[in-house]
């Protein structure tokens, strides 16, 4: 059975800690690639599992950067403005940018999670046209009805709804009865 394949992107410097504990809640039987960002990597504590690969984002000749190395799905988390409006763009000058293009052009998940608000008209303008292309957009917004306490509940129930999106099972958050 081919093993599923995800890349995990951190773009921009707020909200690093979400994507990272994504990444580390991926099961063990999924295969998982890392990209961060250079802010990213500012303030990341690479404190990182064995199980996955880390690339460097200007190693646009990486594996995850072709189409037939089968990524199945990516998650940009948090992804900045800058990032977002480069994909909306169509450019792919460095290997997030360019895993993103990869993954429109073969009709993969693509999963968006915008960090900064309030939203400008430019930003709701190309997350729009990203999702007119299929672009998921799921920025870091809680829900009441599942009772979160303490921010920890708040990143889980996000992640538990991207997890949704990708077909992973998980008990990452209360759900509606």
């Amino acid at each position: 059975m081919k093993k599923r394949k995800i890349v995990v992107a951190l773009s921009g410097a707020s909200g690093v800690n979400i994507g990272l504990k994504a990444l580390s809640y991926l099961p063990d039987e999924i295969e998982k690639h890392l990209i961060t960002s250079q802010n990213a990597n500012v303030v990341l504590d690479k404190e990182l599992g064995t199980h996955v690969t880390q690339h460097n984002n200007s190693d646009i000749s990486a594996s995850i950067a072709s189409g037939s190395f089968g990524v199945e799905a990516m998650i940009i988390a948090p992804c900045s403005m800058n990032t977002l409006a480069k994909i909306a763009c169509g450019i792919a000058d460095n290997l997030i940018t360019r895993c993103a293009a990869v993954m429109l052009k073969e009709q993969k998940k693509l999963i968006l999670a915008p960090r900064e608000m309030p939203f400008s008209a430019i930003a709701l303008e190309n997350m729009h046209k990203l999702a007119t292309l299929g672009v998921v957009i799921a920025p870091p917004v809680m829900a009441y009805y599942s009772e979160q306490q303490t921010l920890e509940e708040m990143e889980d129930f996000v992640i538990g709804k991207w997890f949704d999106l990708l077909d992973i099972e998980n008990d990452l958050y209360k759900r509606w009865h």
